[in-house]
Formats: C-alpha cells, sequence, structure tokens
C-alpha cells in the first residue's frame, strides 16, 4: 500500500505504451488490503509499472503492489514488450530495420518482419524456443513532424527525427506531460547525414555558395547562366513538405534570410527518387540526402574567399561540412520496457556502428585525422595569414600539433550563443563515456579553441580559449567517475588561425566557431 501511494503522489512519468489496440481502456489497481484503489485509463505498462490517466492526472504505479482489473489490463504470464516509432521515412525504412537486426543477432533473438501496409511495419522478436514474443518493436514511416505528432497523441513512444525539434513541439510536449525534450536524456544522435546539392553527372557547375543555395531554392536564381553553367532554366527538386529534411533546409539554410522555398519544386516521398530524378536531368538541382545521393552528383560549397568544403563521412562527422543533418532520436520522459532500454544501449555499441556505417550512412564512433593529412586546412590557414594572424602564431599552432592526431568529435555553437548545438551536446556525453571507460587512459587530450574572424584577433583568441575551458569542463560535469591522473585534459587556442570556411556567412562563422580535441 506504501508503494501505491507513494507512486500515486510523485506522478512519475516511468511506463510505457501497450499495444495500441488496447490503450487507454478502463483498469482499476487495487493494493493487497483494498485500502487504496486507482481508477482511470490505461496507458501503459513496460512489464513493471502501470501508467494510468485518471482523475488526478497522470500516474504510474509499481505493478508488484496491486492486482489489476478491467478490460485494459495486459497479460501478466504472456507479456509482449511494445515499442513503437515513428518518424522519418529515411530512418524508418533503411537504418532501423538494419539495427534491429544487428540487436537480434548480438542478444540471442530472432528477427522477424511483418509489414502491416506500406507505411506500417514490425519487428518482432523471439527467444529461441519461446512460443511467445519477448518484443515488438512497431515502425510508422511517415516525417519527422508527424513523428512528433503521434509522440504528443500517444501513438509513438520514440520519434525518428532528421532535424532538432522546434521550440513550438518542444512547448507543445512539454504541456503534454512529455517533460522537456531538450533535457539531457530525451534525445540522442543516432547517426549522422547531410543536406547535399545534387546535380547530374555530366552538369558542368562544379561548386556553389550557400548564398547562392538559398537565392536558387528560393526561385530568386532561376537560370542555370547566374551559375557559371548555360542558359537553360533550374529544375528544382526537393523532399516531401513536412519531411524533417526539407525543414531542416528551412532551418539552416534559409531560415536567417527570411525566404521560403520556392513553390515550383517539385516534391518527393523518398531521398532515392529525388536523387534518381536529379541525376537524369541535366538542368535539375536538388537538395537531398548524403547517405542516398545514388547516382546524382554533389556541388562542393564554396565562398569568395575560396575556401571550398565537399561532404564526406569525415567533414559530416566533424560537422566541417555546414549542412549537417543528425538524425536523432527524441524520447518523452518515460520508462520503456527492459528490452527498448537495452536496444537504445546497443545504437551506441560499437557493433551498431559498424551496422550503421554499411547501411550507408556516417557513424559516431571518433575517429583520428593526423596533421600530416590535413593539408586543404593548413593551406586555409596560410592564406587567410595576415597582420593579426602572424607566421609566429601558425608555426606554434603546428608545433603543438606535430605529435598529435584530431578526433572526428568536435564542437559547434548554436547562432549567437555560446550553447553547444544539438550535435556537440551528444558529443560531450560520448567523450564523457569514454573517458569513464577508459578508452583514453594514459593519453592526453588537448581541447582547441578555434573563432571565426570578426573582430580583434587577440578578443578572438580569448574567447576561443573559453569556449575550449568550457567545453572541457561540460565533459568533465558528464564524466562522474574519471580519476583525475587517468588522462591529461589539457586546453589551447588559435582563434581564428584555422578557418574552415569563409566570414562572409552566418554558417561561415559557425562552421569555423568550434571547438576540436587533438589526442596524443
Amino acid at each position: 500500500m506504501a508503494i501505491l501511494r507513494a507512486a500515486a503522489i510523485a506522478a512519475l512519468f516511468l511506463a510505457t505504451a501497450l499495444p495500441r489496440a488496447i490503450l487507454a481502456e478502463d483498469v482499476t489497481l487495487t493494493s493487497p488490503d483494498g485500502a487504496v484503489s486507482i481508477s482511470g485509463d490505461l496507458l501503459g505498462f513496460d512489464g513493471q509499472f502501470y501508467r494510468v490517466d485518471t482523475q488526478f492526472g497522470e500516474l504510474t504505479v509499481d505493478g508488484s503492489g496491486v492486482s489489476c482489473e478491467g478490460p485494459g489490463c495486459p497479460n501478466l504470464t504472456d507479456f509482449v514488450a511494445e515499442i513503437a516509432l515513428s518518424g522519418s521515412s529515411t530512418m524508418a525504412e533503411i537504418l532501423l530495420p538494419a539495427l534491429f537486426e544487428g540487436f537480434a543477432l548480438r542478444d540471442g533473438y530472432r528477427a522477424v518482419r511483418k509489414d502491416r501496409d506500406d507505411a506500417n511495419f514490425d519487428y518482432v522478436l523471439t527467444r529461441p524456443g519461446a512460443s511467445t514474443p519477448a518484443a515488438r518493436f512497431s515502425v510508422h514511416v511517415s516525417n519527422t513532424e508527424e513523428g512528433f505528432a503521434d509522440l504528443l497523441t500517444n501513438e509513438a513512444d520514440i520519434v525518428m527525427a532528421v532535424r532538432e525539434i522546434r521550440p513550438a513541439e518542444r512547448d507543445r510536449a512539454y504541456e503534454a506531460g512529455l517533460g522537456d525534450m531538450t533535457a539531457p536524456g530525451r534525445s540522442r544522435v543516432l547517426a549522422l547525414d547531410a543536406v547535399v546539392a545534387l546535380v547530374a553527372p555530366e552538369n558542368p557547375v562544379q561548386a556553389i555558395s550557400t548564398a547562392q543555395l538559398a537565392r536558387v531554392f528560393s526561385g530568386e536564381i532561376a537560370n542555370w547562366s547566374d551559375l557559371g553553367g548555360p542558359d537553360a532554366p533550374i529544375s528544382l527538386h526537393l523532399p516531401a513538405d513536412g519531411s524533417g529534411f526539407a525543414q531542416a533546409v528551412e532551418d539552416q539554410l534559409l531560415g536567417r534570410t527570411g525566404a521560403a522555398l520556392s513553390d515550383r519544386a517539385i516534391r518527393h516521398e523518398r531521398m532515392s527518387t529525388l536523387a534518381r530524378a536529379v541525376a537524369a536531368d541535366p538542368f535539375a538541382m536538388g537538395l537531398g540526402s548524403f547517405a542516398e545521393a545514388g547516382p546524382a552528383r554533389a556541388l562542393t560549397l564554396t565562398g569568395p574567399c575560396g575556401f571550398g568544403l565537399n561532404a564526406s563521412r569525415l567533414t559530416i562527422k566533424t560537422e566541417d561540412y555546414p549542412l549537417t543533418a543528425p538524425m536523432f532520436l527524441y524520447l518523452p520522459a518515460r520508462r520503456l520496457p527492459q528490452v527498448g532500454r537495452d536496444f537504445l544501449s546497443y545504437l551506441s555499441s560499437p557493433s551498431a556502428q559498424i551496422v550503421i556505417r554499411r547501411a550507408g550512412f556516417v557513424d559516431r564512433s571518433p575517429e583520428t585525422i593526423p596533421l600530416g593529412v590535413q593539408g586543404d586546412r593548413l593551406a586555409n590557414a596560410i592564406t587567410a595569414a595576415g597582420k593579426e594572424t602572424p607566421i609566429e602564431e601558425l608555426q606554434r599552432m603546428v608545433a603543438r600539433m606535430r605529435a598529435a592526431s584530431r578526433l572526428t568529435t568536435s564542437f559547434r555553437f548554436e547562432p549567437g550563443s555560446a550553447r553547444p548545438d544539438a550535435q556537440s551536446r551528444a558529443n560531450i556525453e560520448q567523450m564523457a563515456q569514454a573517458l569513464e571507460a577508459g578508452q583514453y587512459d594514459a593519453r592526453a587530450l588537448l581541447f582547441v579553441g578555434f573563432s571565426d574572424g570578426e573582430g580583434p584577433a587577440a578578443a578572438n583568441r580569448r574567447i576561443a580559449l573559453k569556449r575550449a575551458q568550457a567545453v572541457r569542463d561540460a565533459v568533465l560535469k558528464a564524466a562522474t567517475t574519471i580519476p583525475p591522473d587517468r588522462v591529461e585534459l589539457g586546453i589551447d587556442a588559435f582563434g581564428e588561425a584555422l578557418p574552415m570556411a569563409c566570414d562572409d556567412s552566418d554558417w561561415g562563422r559557425k562552421v569555423n566557431r568550434r571547438v576540436e580535441i587533438w589526442l596524443r
């Protein structure tokens, strides 16, 4: 009875969903002595805890302290863990099935896919020799926007998103009792992708600036001749309206210009069909997925200073390529069944990273990049050097890094803020876990700050040093079990000495404002 009263008072949001067909049905939970009874609509059961919508609000009750009566009561003998996912079609159709199969193989399940219709399928996991499934992962193939809508209506436990949650979605989720979806632990970066400008292989245009790209897809530039190509109209191709990729384009490419995407663009439900359509039309340009570029060719992003950036596995992993598109899983503030928690734990494992890479996406496993293979970056540094960045500072930088390698784990910041962006917040957690696991024992990690070129160089270096210290401190705060003498964590900064992009645009300045980790 004490367990029941405590759970009722606390109103914790812990349990997860039952099969959708039996959600929101009447149940009555009663303590063994009958002194306390709670009635309401059953919202979820995770094998241990009931989640009930009562006249007092949403309550979570420990199932070991109550008996359940009513049409919504689950079968405790043959309980099947139900986890529902909804959102991005790219994640649902390609990435998640590969990860379900990998998880089942690692944990000894037999995985069977069952297609319900074109937009819904299940993965049923069963232990060898068992007659009853252990878990069912139900996937709704939709888009990021619909995924968040399904979460609010209790039709999904996990949202698959290829963009960050928007403020209005965050507010609605909080009002619905799902917690702060931007808080630590409420989201995780599963894999990485990028928005790329795609053209046909025979198209003569090789590069485009982000300013030009924004003008093309807002309809302001309509002819290839304005881009150094032939005198022909540009045929525009975009992901489906409401998809996470289309919204990522709006947020990253057009967000600060106030422009809207052109209504002349041909929309595609699938990234693969977009890429094929662009590849077949010599006068087409599309904004699509790096992972699903297929036969199309991606343009280099450039600027008036001459720096060029190509999308590649390493430039996406380091966020040096500006239009990155992290692939998120968003989770409300309630507990998943044990098998769901096991699956989430698997997603950060080395074996899952291999699966992600084989599926064509960019994994999050840290890699090292020796200084000797970073010629383009050093060339940029020499080109941009001037009175405020003398050759002596470049020599100091090279001497500091000569015996080290850069980790692909980098940190960048939200526009106009010192707060790390979503991918960087995930990188902080990842680095903390690696330190706790002893991955860098007896090594030296140097957190190095860089800045854009606006303002005096000395002030930029001071700001970059503060950012490097802030990131290091955030990693140490997240890693609570590191002995102080196990790994050396230093800081340094070189300000604007190593630019990645031109400073003439918001995205260029964002790319340049960063903290890197160098490993010795």
